[in-house]
């Protein structure tokens, strides 16, 4: 038969250990969630760059509509006093 010092030894170590794996599993937590977290703010950064990006695609595309369409009401207008100089003589 075992003594009350060896059984007394054997539930601390059992103890110790059920501890050890509580901080162990704590940790592996924490760092799950650390790193979820940094995914979550990388995919929030690419985001807005990816919203800042088409954005500035767009206005450029609007910017670059309007200087085509301005040379052509340039010529419409300069077509429109050169028939009416040749109409008035």
């Amino acid at each position: 038969m075992a003594s009350p010092k060896e059984y007394q030894a054997k539930a601390e170590a059992q103890f110790h250990q059920t501890i050890k794996k509580a901080h162990e599993a704590k940790k592996a937590v924490s760092q799950y969630e650390a790193a979820a977290r940094a995914t979550d703010e990388k995919t929030a950064r690419l985001r807005v760059l990816r919203l800042a990006k088409e954005a500035a695609e767009a206005s450029e595309a609007a910017q670059s509509k309007l200087a085509e369409k301005k040379p052509a009401a340039k010529k419409k207008a300069v077509a429109k006093k050169a028939a009416s100089a040749e109409g008035d003589s």
